[in-house]
């Protein structure tokens, strides 16, 4: 064979191609050295974290509702205990308008205090009282009550089973003299 011609067994040598470029026109290729994120995973995660936090915010709220439902529990028997003390001094419950919210409790003549200061409602403070009271009986009995924002709790029920004789509200927690 002559050194000109072509043989059909693939020579070790070949003509090498020109390499790809290596920028294309649409993007420039990924390397391995680029630090970050895309702006798509980041909205991912954001919004990720957003929807979590409305979650949390939801339940957040409901705990406070009844946390603050609780502390009208607690107050309404406090203040039935006062009013207990204030009948076995009297033999006879105080008429209504004695008992104002944010003040003290004290017998007419001042000597005795029943409570430093009849408490408030916890999410109205310095506004209007969301607490009230009755003489009921011809002053043997009373009623007090405080509307609950936990609508479906199960002490509502129950406190109207207690004090049958206290017309109050729907959603209202009752106490009556025992």
């Amino acid at each position: 064979m002559k050194k000109n011609q072509k043989s059909n067994i693939s020579s070790p040598r070949r003509s090498r191609q020109a390499p790809p470029p290596r920028w294309s026109r649409s993007r420039p290729p990924r390397t391995v050295d680029k630090l970050g994120f895309t702006l798509i995973e980041l909205l991912v995660v954001i919004s990720v974290i957003g929807l979590l936090a409305a979650l949390i915010m939801v339940n957040f709220n409901a705990a406070r509702e009844r946390a603050r439902d609780v502390q009208r529990k607690s107050d309404l028997d406090q203040t039935k205990k006062a009013l207990r003390m204030y009948y076995n001094d009297n033999n006879i419950y105080p008429v209504d308008g004695v008992l104002v919210w944010g003040s003290p409790f004290q017998s007419t003549d001042g000597n005795m205090v029943y409570m430093k200061l009849l408490p408030q409602d916890p999410a109205n403070q310095g506004a209007a009282p969301t607490y009230q009271y009755t003489q009921t009986s011809e002053g043997q009995d009373f009623c007090l009550w405080a509307t609950l924002e936990n609508k479906s709790d199960a002490d509502i029920a129950n406190s109207k089973k207690r004090c049958s004789s206290c017309s109050v509200g729907v959603n209202d927690y009752v106490v009556c003299a025992d």
